[in-house]
């Protein structure tokens, strides 16, 4: 079955500001507020996917970050830099912006969710391990590529482990999920039964290795089912969103 990918293409209202927090060009995020309702809730910080391959950036995390604006979260997707070969420049970057965003954003409570999808659940698996930043409440995997050795093996993104690392991922276990610790905070991966882009042996791998995550795998869904908020899968985001933040 081929993937719904209709998401990336689906335009999406502007967001209220873009807001720099670091000085490199990849180095902002678009910000939605959520109104009153937000500012007793964390700011939800979206880190997107696309096998860390420079061609991919925030603006297909749109939709799903106005959907969550609406329902009274104040959003901040971020931009980082990806640049093949040189991954600690991505992890760098994901990690400074969970950490300087809460204080250049307002319409929050100071803490932080991150979620992050496919390549971007990857970064926000290891932002939550490494250890976690100190406003970080808890972390939502969507469909991440948490095993980078298995993700290696399968040929996934026609090779995108080898071109974000450039080596094998044998040669940076310090960079795949599986082989760091366990993440001290709440961490929930999600994750469709029907995904062809990192199918759930890739997540489920990485969930023997750390039984105290928590994986719920959808029966239905792709890939994408879990980033749109047009999908049947969405409303099992919603929740894992919602029981993070209450923790």
């Amino acid at each position: 079955m081929a993937e719904d990918e209709s998401v990336l293409e689906r335009p999406a209202a502007p967001p209220d500001a873009v807001v720099a927090w670091g000085g490199a060009p990849d180095q902002v995020a678009d910000v939605r507020h959520g109104g009153a309702r937000a500012a007793q809730r964390p700011l939800l910080a979206i880190v997107h996917g696309g096998f860390w391959r420079p061609r991919y950036d925030r603006a297909h995390t749109a939709p799903m970050a106005a959907a969550l604006a609406a329902s009274g979260w104040t959003v901040a997707s971020l931009e980082y830099r990806r640049i093949p070969g040189d991954p600690d420049a991505t992890v760098a970057d994901v990690r400074s912006a969970l950490s300087a965003l809460p204080a250049l954003i307002e319409g929050h409570d100071g803490d932080v969710v991150a979620i992050g999808h496919s390549a971007g659940g990857h970064l926000v698996l290891l932002a939550a391990s490494r250890p976690p930043t100190p406003r970080l409440r808890g972390v939502l995997a969507l469909a991440p590529v948490a095993d980078l050795r298995l993700a290696q093996e399968l040929h996934l993104g026609d090779g995108a482990v080898s071109a974000f690392l450039g080596s094998d991922g044998a040669a940076r276990a310090d960079l795949d999920p599986l082989h760091s610790p366990a993440p001290p905070i709440a961490t929930t991966i999600l994750q469709g039964a029907d995904d062809t882009t990192v199918p759930p042996a890739v997540a489920q791998s990485y969930a023997r290795a750390h039984p105290q995550v928590r994986l719920r795998i959808l029966r239905d869904g792709g890939h994408y089912a879990v980033i749109d908020p047009l999908s049947a899968a969405w409303p099992a985001v919603v929740e894992e969103i919602e029981a993070l933040a209450a923790r």
